[in-house]
């Protein structure tokens, strides 16, 4: 643990006294008396138990305890001062938004959540959510016009680079409109779907090799009638007007679900599950306010039922 009797104040005159090579140097960049940076010099090697500074004729050279304890002060000043910078940039009107690329099933059962929480911590901070496929989220987040994409985990081929961060698992369903005929066949629903229009995710997105490899084991090759979209908003008025059958991520129509105006057809999709969170750049530094609203991502994800 580090002796709490070390304070900022010793760090700072310790590494200034180095850097100048002197008391009285120091004494002026720090606007301070001599005698009150010799004091200081003295309280550290006192904490320290060794000499950082040693006579050298007329002058003072840095000891071989001293050069060994230069590097990590001046490291842990360097942090501080980074930590500060990046705190006071981010609260600056002039700061730059933090910018979210949401899959459609985050921007709609997480995102809202997570706003109406980060709104609540009183920051000023602009936000930006984009959505859209995954492919071009992460392609974005790659050459860094995102800071942050939610969603799920992307294939391995696709994570260079990147980091993961898992908050909680989600499966396709099948979803149709309330009263579709569908919901009542039972386990014969998989031989009337070619009756239906089917709404797909397109070949770009996440959740599409999952629902291709669902439907082969199911013993369906081909749809004759498919429409291609990642769109949420037509998605759900095309499915509420018409019998289409929507194949699409479990969080995307929760709500729909639960207020009862969408319903998912009676078949066990659990094995097109897959894991939903984090996503960004592995050499990136979060933002403090990208921090927060990260934490209150989390927060909303684990009170997620599970699926």
């Amino acid at each position: 643990m580090v002796d709490n009797r070390i304070k900022f104040r010793h760090l700072q005159t310790f590494v200034e006294v180095a850097r100048q090579k002197s008391v009285m140097k120091a004494a002026g960049v720090l606007n301070i008396s001599q005698p009150a940076v010799t004091k200081t010099i003295r309280e550290l090697e006192e904490v320290l138990g060794v000499g950082v500074f040693e006579r050298d004729g007329r002058g003072i050279r840095i000891t071989r305890y001293g050069e060994a304890f230069l590097k990590h002060a001046g490291a842990a000043l360097t942090a501080l001062r980074q930590g500060f910078d990046s705190v006071s940039h981010a609260l600056h009107a002039d700061a730059p938004p933090i910018r979210v690329g949401a899959l459609p099933t985050v921007s709609t059962r997480i995102m809202p959540q997570a706003m109406s929480q980060f709104l609540r911590e009183d920051i000023p901070a602009r936000i930006k959510i984009v959505t859209g496929e995954n492919a071009v989220l992460l392609e974005q987040l790659r050459v860094g016009d995102l800071d942050l994409v939610v969603g799920r985990l992307a294939a391995p081929e696709q994570m260079a680079g990147f980091s993961f961060e898992h908050l909680y698992s989600e499966q396709v369903i099948f979803c149709v409109r309330a009263g579709h005929p569908l919901l009542v066949q039972g386990p014969g629903v998989f031989t009337q779907l070619e009756r239906y229009p089917v709404l797909m995710p397109t070949r770009a997105s996440i959740i599409r090799p999952f629902v291709e490899r669902y439907l082969i084991a199911n013993g369906i090759s081909a749809l004759p009638t498919q429409i291609e979209t990642v769109s949420d908003s037509f998605g759900r008025a095309f499915v509420r007007a018409t019998d289409a059958i929507w194949i699409i991520s479990a969080g995307v129509v929760a709500t729909d679900l639960a207020d009862g105006t969408l319903a998912a057809l009676p078949i066990d999709t659990s094995e097109t599950k897959g894991p939903v969170g984090l996503t960004v750049r592995s050499d990136s530094v979060p933002s403090m306010p990208l921090t927060l609203l990260m934490r209150t991502i989390r927060d909303v994800a684990a009170a997620i039922p599970p699926a």
